[in-house]
């Protein structure tokens, strides 16, 4: 109780962030009407009204411990990562061919969306405290070993997309703490070629480096000669159909119109990866618009809260969940758009999952306290 007592009076209570915790609420409840009107049920709907319950609850259980009592337990967080990835891999629950979740009563829990968080946690305090080595050989190459397991895992599982999410995740952090341009060089000069043999690897009959439906979405995605192009592209061309459809104001939530894609059952699962073509369809320009632009603007907020922040721990912790927010919501509106390949993954605060949920909530807790301790001057 005394270090919550202490903790809050070194607060400076004017600096809490409150447009981020309305623009992320609001987000949240705008995903919730979607979540209901895409899947015609309420079961959804209230599991998603529980995860926004429980994340305001840790958000402020977060706010009353400083983020830098929290850091101290970086490697607790790591290893934790790597034991919840491990059951994955052994235990795990499988679904659409990939072992991802471990079934905990009647809920679902996807260990790969909070590796995200606890990946930011760890790396924020790790380049804090070796903040003046971050460009020697030990840290650099140290940094990326202990970062590997834990995307080595991820990939395994297979989890294609949240690998690259989590990789840019710390390519981002890193950059952060201060990685000198000559090594960003370096290994854009060995990253360039070796992705040049790796496509070249994929290409050739029988490759082992993809999974065969990873093969597929990826290479199919851009072959329209593919004999698979159809049953590959059958959702996202479904879904861009959906969001032209919804025109400038959309047809309006739980519509009964028949010329829907929504009612029509032409996209499965439209409650998780594929909630924005909802949004577009049934909200339209504006209501596309509005989830864009309130994302943009939690990012916005993450990272001003990192330029204020009182030493580099905070900085990075913004600088990371603020990637993590801009390129997951990236990569999720483009596939559902039709300009990348199919990958699964949610849109933050609207898509349906409480693991996904939750995490973000947690990361918005971490940010806030941020906030509350910025820099005096």
């Amino acid at each position: 109780m005394g270090l919550i007592v202490n903790t809050l009076k070194n607060y400076q209570l004017r600096h809490l962030n409150l447009r981020l915790i309305i623009w992320v609420i609001g987000l949240t409840v705008l995903g919730i009407n979607v979540i209901s009107s895409a899947t015609n049920s309420s079961l959804y709907e209230k599991k998603q009204v529980l995860g926004l319950v429980i994340g305001l609850v840790a958000m402020t259980v977060l706010c009353l411990f400083s983020y830098r009592f929290v850091l101290k337990f970086y490697w607790l967080f790591y290893i934790i990562n790597l034991v919840l990835l491990v059951i994955v891999k052994v235990a795990g629950a499988e679904r659409g061919g990939a072992a991802r979740w471990i079934a905990i009563g009647g809920f679902q829990l996807q260990p790969s969306e909070f590796t995200k968080i606890f990946l930011i946690i760890f790396f924020a305090m790790f380049f804090n405290k070796y903040r003046e080595k971050v460009n020697t050989p030990q840290v650099f190459f140290g940094s990326l070993l202990l970062f590997g397991v834990p995307l080595l895992l991820v990939y395994k599982q297979p989890d294609l997309s949240t690998s690259i999410v989590i990789a840019l995740i710390f390519c981002g952090m890193i950059f952060g703490a201060g990685l000198d341009y000559k090594i960003i060089g370096g290994v854009l000069a060995i990253a360039v070629p070796a992705v040049i043999v790796l496509v070249y690897l994929i290409l050739q009959p029988n490759q082992k480096v993809l999974e065969p439906y990873q093969y597929d979405r990826i290479v199919g995605f851009y072959d329209e000669n593919n004999e698979n192009y159809e049953r590959i592209s059958y959702q996202q061309s479904n879904s861009v159909m959906a969001i032209g459809s919804g025109g400038l104001w959309g047809k309006g939530l739980h519509n009964n119109t028949t010329t829907s894609v929504k009612n029509g059952n032409y996209i499965s699962e439209p409650q998780t990866d594929f909630i924005f073509c909802i949004v577009g369809e049934e909200l339209g320009f504006v209501g596309s618009s509005a989830v864009i632009i309130l994302l943009g603007l939690i990012t916005f907020e993450c990272i001003v809260t990192g330029l204020h922040a009182a030493d580099m721990a905070g900085r990075i912790l913004c600088y990371g969940y603020a990637t993590l927010v801009a390129v997951q919501s990236f990569v999720n509106i483009a596939v559902v758009t039709k300009m990348i390949p199919n990958t699964g993954l949610p849109l933050p605060f609207v898509s349906y999952g409480l693991s996904s949920l939750l995490s973000l909530y947690i990361g918005v807790g971490l940010v806030l306290n941020v906030s509350l301790q910025r820099k005096k001057s």
